[in-house]
């Protein structure tokens, strides 16, 4: 018998061709939208909600650092040690380069995670308590939800943002409750804030689908690094400095802690979940972060913060099952037009 007379039928067998298949770098971004599986899901929430304890204590460890250091220094030095740590587990790992297609996202996250935010947020720090700080701070999931939809096309349920509106109008209603309604100078520069980071979350979460998490955050972090140099060693020798170990661990924390780690964690998690469905986690950010005023620099509780805190867990928990939601739908859709068959 010949091989052509097997009566097994020929078939071509389809073998991939590499040329075609894009490299985890690649500009060809997968859909933006839910996670595959609910597994994933789960875990993206993990990571994404560990990324907004780290944020948690950002105001509190700043206010420690400025017992130490004055805010330019602070922030220098912050970009400074977060880049140098970073640089070193890109070096450790062997990371090649980004493609230059990547630059100008990561020139967009650095100037929003890595110098904006810190900046102004450093500079309200100066007339604001952390407490009203990070109430203000708590309109950034919607600024984000609102500008991660406009850049990578999600296109959350109504049922999402209705629980979004109602999450930051609990927000501004405690702000305005905290602060008697009047604005200061600092709030000017928390707006400020709100805008550069939510713009800095959107295009890193964009970017995490095509590269690791702790890549995007670590090349933002080298990229800005001169700009951190250039930045200590001219501030340094103009401000103050008075180290103690509250000024000490605050740096410490806002440039491994808030700046890497946090990072780190966060853009794994939005890559996963999606920018607005992520996005919203962070309602509990503000709450947090007056919880850990009251424990670590004794801020005074307001009475009206377990109210506010309970009406935001609602919020997020509204919002986090929108988008299960819509991951069902959009995972039963696929699987529809993958089992239709194909018209000869």
């Amino acid at each position: 018998m010949r091989a052509q007379d097997s009566a097994t039928p020929s078939s071509a067998i389809a073998v991939a061709d590499p040329a075609a298949t894009p490299h985890p770098t690649s500009s060809a971004i997968p859909p933006v939208g839910p996670p595959a599986t609910s597994s994933t899901g789960r875990s993206g929430t993990v990571l994404a909600g560990l990324g907004v304890v780290a944020f948690s204590l950002t105001f509190p460890a700043t206010a420690w650092g400025l017992e130490s250091f004055d805010p330019w220094s602070l922030v220098a030095l912050r970009s400074v040690l977060a880049a140098l740590v970073a640089g070193g587990v890109l070096l450790a790992a062997r990371v090649p380069l980004p493609a230059r297609r990547h630059w100008a996202g990561l020139a967009v996250v650095g100037g929003g995670v890595v110098v904006g935010f810190p900046l102004l947020t450093t500079l309200a720090l100066q007339t604001s308590t952390t407490s009203h700080a990070a109430v203000v701070v708590g309109l950034l999931p919607l600024t984000t939800a609102v500008l991660g939809s406009l850049r990578t096309g999600e296109r959350p349920s109504r049922a999402f943002w209705i629980a979004a509106l109602a999450g930051a109008a609990v927000v501004i209603a405690f702000t305005v409750q905290q602060s008697g309604g009047a604005l200061t100078t600092g709030d000017l520069y928390l707006f400020g804030a709100l805008l550069v980071c939510a713009a800095g979350y959107t295009e890193g979460g964009r970017l995490a689908r095509v590269m690791p998490g702790w890549q995007v955050i670590g090349w933002a972090l080298v990229l800005c690094l001169p700009l951190a140099v250039a930045g200590s060693l001219v501030a340094l020798p103009l401000e103050p400095v008075h180290l103690n170990a509250h000024g000490v661990l605050g740096l410490v924390w806002v440039a491994a802690g808030s700046t890497f780690l946090g990072l780190y964690v966060w853009y794994r998690g939005m890559a996963a979940i999606g920018v607005a469905r992520a996005s919203q986690l962070q309602l509990a950010q503000p709450l947090l972060t007056l919880v850990w005023s009251f424990l670590l620099l004794g801020e005074e509780l307001s009475a009206a913060a377990p109210v506010a805190a309970v009406a935001v867990l609602v919020c997020i928990a509204a919002t986090q099952r929108a988008g299960r939601r819509a991951g069902r739908r959009s995972r039963t859709v696929r699987s529809g037009r993958e089992s239709r068959p194909a018209r000869s």
